[in-house]
């Protein structure tokens, strides 16, 4: 069966919006906020109609996501920020596999999520009630998994506890990206052999998106 590269691309700019956000995040403390919240928006929504659905039904919401995915794809380098978007978004895929392989963990997360839905009846979805009940189940059921992803970024930044609650929610996030990255047909090989086939499939998507804020 033929690959569908645009919900295959669609999902890896969502990994690669999580990845980039933590970065930023973990050296100054803040994010573009609507692409923040598209990413979180994406952990409660479990059964969307379509891949877009997940991030709004709008290309748009995942135009940082994008540049960020052309960015990993270009990047020859071992150093620097362009490495640690590439080692976020590498540890975030290789969790989720080990999430889908463990059943009960899939259940707890399930369950954990439908939790989360009852709270934003009251709450906001970028509260701190939320974003800590994020981080939590980041923490709780992501991490035991191993091997955990280490956030480097400034020291007084990474100390203040909302800001590791916005990471934490965020990783859960690029969680949910790369499950949905392999429900639609996406694998690490691609990464290798197909690279060229993503990045054509993301700067059509940001021509369009540029093409319709004119």
């Amino acid at each position: 069966m033929a690959k569908n590269y645009y919900d295959i691309t669609l999902a890896l700019a969502g990994i690669c919006q999580s990845a980039h956000l933590v970065q930023q995040l973990a050296h100054q403390g803040h994010c573009p906020a609507d692409a923040l919240k598209t990413s979180l928006q994406s952990v409660v929504d479990l059964n969307p109609p379509s891949t877009l659905a997940i991030y709004g039904n709008d290309e748009a919401n995942l135009r940082f996501g994008l540049e960020s995915l052309l960015g990993v794809l270009n990047s020859g380098s071992r150093h620097g920020a362009g490495a640690e978007l590439t080692r976020y978004t590498l540890s975030m895929m290789v969790l989720e596999r080990k999430l889908s392989a463990n059943k009960s963990a899939l259940n707890d997360l399930s369950q954990r999520i439908a939790q989360l839905d009852r709270q934003l009846a009251h709450y906001d979805l970028d509260s701190e009630t939320l974003l800590s009940a994020m981080a939590a189940i980041y923490v709780d059921v992501i991490s035991p998994l191993g091997p955990r992803i280490q956030v480097t970024g400034s020291p007084a930044v990474l100390q203040n506890t909302q800001i590791q609650s916005k990471v934490r929610a965020t990783l859960l996030a690029g969680i949910r990206s790369a499950v949905l990255w392999h429900q639609v047909g996406g694998g690490r090989l691609q990464l290798m052999f197909s690279r060229n086939r993503l990045a054509s499939e993301a700067k059509q998507m940001l021509s369009r998106i540029t093409e319709s804020s004119l």
